[in-house]
């Protein structure tokens, strides 16, 4: 009977603890990127289950280039009563625009449209979002945001990763870093960006120095949702199983020669994508969807790449257990022809916005869900150019602006902050980005001071050394 022969060669106590950690590394690793298979459960990763979570996923609706509070959520009634004249000296701060500061007269504009107020919570809304403004007794809108940036790209980057420099990893990515997925078959951090009109870019996405397995993953519309997704032609199922089976082969070597985690990462990606080739194609398929659901989101959602498409996907994405889930659609960075532009933008987004709330809650799933809705900074309450009778712009504006929250968490029907009476500064519970990025780690069972990686000497975080959470908002 003939035997394997494996040949060991002797090691020192020193090696054998050096390789033993090593080991506990690669399984820390394993854990990290397939928690199901290595523990038959799912479990917090990285620093443990710091919280009890109120919220299992994020749907992220992010409006790039930043919709005007002024027009649709932070009702100021003396802007109507001035319209036209001059914004007072002293509302003015130190930081503005370029544009705004080489401008010689500054008059206040009206929101063009009515506000109400609307539901048994009395919420302020505008005419502009006949939708949205059935829903407010779900929502929590939060008006006295504050961020660091005044212009469009570092602003966008800090509100995904606290910082305005890119190279940080995202939100979705510290999310997927904390928790890990639900879903072994799809991607924890998923991305759907309006055809045409997508506003959001790949560095949004970013993993930044977090392994790379948590970079966000843009779905898009067509017969390949995922680039390199489909096999090429000639290459069946069995040859791509058959070529990762091999793969794996030679990578078990290497990490046997190494005991390089980074090895074990590959292979889980290259696996991921493999059962990603079923279960993308099935998430991607709405045709099944009754009709009182295409009802519900509005005609476009029939359209593949449309805004309210991209949102019955996402309640899809949501039902499968996958954790971060961001759309983007863009051009809110009305700083002219605001009165033809900003209706334009609320008819695409309003229907399908105020549809995925309330589908989720008929499903259940918005007890667990957290909805983000907004921009990366506000708008002017003057008018950026020249006011005329039928045209005006807003310039951008990060000391005052709206963010909308609606799900697992947080209070129904509460209208939280307060800015002065032009809408211009924060006066009352002020909430920066870091805190608002604290609140949601928070919801998702995750302490923003404990979710740290270690990298280039420091131990880093999505709050960066800042952050508070916002208590007053929490149900």
């Amino acid at each position: 009977m003939e035997h394997d022969h494996h040949h060991h060669k002797p090691i020192t106590r020193k090696e054998f603890l050096s390789k033993a950690s090593l080991g506990l590394g690669a399984m820390s690793m394993a854990s990290l990127i397939n928690p199901i298979n290595l523990f038959g459960h799912n479990s917090f990763l990285n620093s443990g289950n710091h919280l009890v979570p109120k919220a299992k996923r994020i749907i992220y609706l992010n409006m790039v280039g930043a919709p005007s509070q002024l027009d649709l959520f932070d009702y100021k009634p003396i802007l109507t009563k001035m319209h036209g004249q001059e914004l007072p000296n002293s509302v003015m701060g130190d930081r503005v625009t370029a544009t705004a500061a080489a401008q010689a007269t500054k008059p206040v504009v009206m929101p063009i449209y009515a506000f109400k107020q609307r539901g048994q919570s009395g919420m302020w809304m505008s005419d502009l979002l006949p939708y949205m403004s059935q829903v407010t007794d779900e929502l929590c809108m939060i008006n006295s945001m504050y961020t660091e940036s005044v212009q469009h790209e570092p602003a966008q980057m800090f509100t995904h990763t606290g910082s305005e420099i890119p190279g940080r990893p995202t939100l979705g990515a510290w999310v997927s870093y904390g928790l890990g997925s639900e879903n072994e078959n799809l991607p924890s951090y998923i991305a759907l960006m309006t055809k045409g009109n997508e506003g959001g870019s790949s560095r949004l996405l970013s993993s930044g120095f977090l392994p790379a397995e948590h970079q966000g993953v843009q779905f898009r519309s067509g017969k390949n949702p995922v680039l390199y997704l489909s096999n090429p032609p000639g290459v069946t199922e069995d040859i791509r199983k058959i070529q990762l089976e091999s793969l794996g082969e030679m990578q078990e070597k290497d990490f046997d020669n190494w005991e390089d985690p980074v090895i074990k990462a590959k292979m889980a990606q290259y696996e991921m994508a493999f059962r990603m080739q079923t279960s993308v194609p099935e998430v991607m398929d709405t045709e099944g969807e009754p009709e009182h659901i295409y009802k519900l989101y509005g005609e476009d959602s029939k359209k593949p790449g449309t805004f309210a498409n991209n949102c019955l996907l996402a309640r899809r994405l949501a039902e499968r257990g996958v954790r971060f889930i961001q759309l983007y659609h863009g051009n809110w960075d009305h700083h002219s022809f605001l009165p033809k532009a900003i209706p334009t933008r609320c008819k695409e987004v309003d229907q399908a916005s105020a549809a995925l709330i309330m589908d989720l809650k008929q499903r259940g799933l918005l007890e667990d869900t957290l909805v983000i809705w907004g921009g990366e900074f506000g708008r002017t309450s003057f008018s950026q150019g020249q006011l005329t009778k039928d045209n005006f712009g807003r310039d951008h504006h990060p000391d005052a602006f709206t963010i909308l929250m609606a799900g697992a968490g947080v209070k129904k029907g509460l209208t939280y902050g307060l800015t002065d009476e032009f809408g211009y500064h924060v006066v009352e519970n002020k909430v920066h980005v870091h805190d608002l990025n604290a609140t949601i780690l928070h919801l998702m069972g995750l302490d923003h001071e404990k979710l740290t990686y270690k990298y280039q000497g420091r131990r880093f975080r999505l709050t960066d050394v800042h952050g508070i959470v916002a208590k007053d908002i929490l149900a």
